[in-house]
């Protein structure tokens, strides 16, 4: 009936982005990649500085 009043709806909840369950013995996937990135950059950068060094003993 349109002259009663509607009962008082919850108000809603904002959703919150699924987070994945924390596994005590497992580090954060974040960890992984980062390592990764470390061990790329520092093989890099060895590398580059291998090839000074030839380069600077050829000479």
């Amino acid at each position: 009936m349109p002259d009663q009043p509607t009962p008082a709806s919850p108000e809603p909840v904002p959703h919150a982005t699924p987070t994945r369950p924390y596994v005590e013995n497992k580090p954060p996937r974040g960890v992984y990649v980062r390592v990764f990135i470390y061990v790329v950059a520092t093989h890099v950068l060895l590398a580059f500085m291998s090839l000074l060094v030839f380069i600077a003993q050829s000479r």
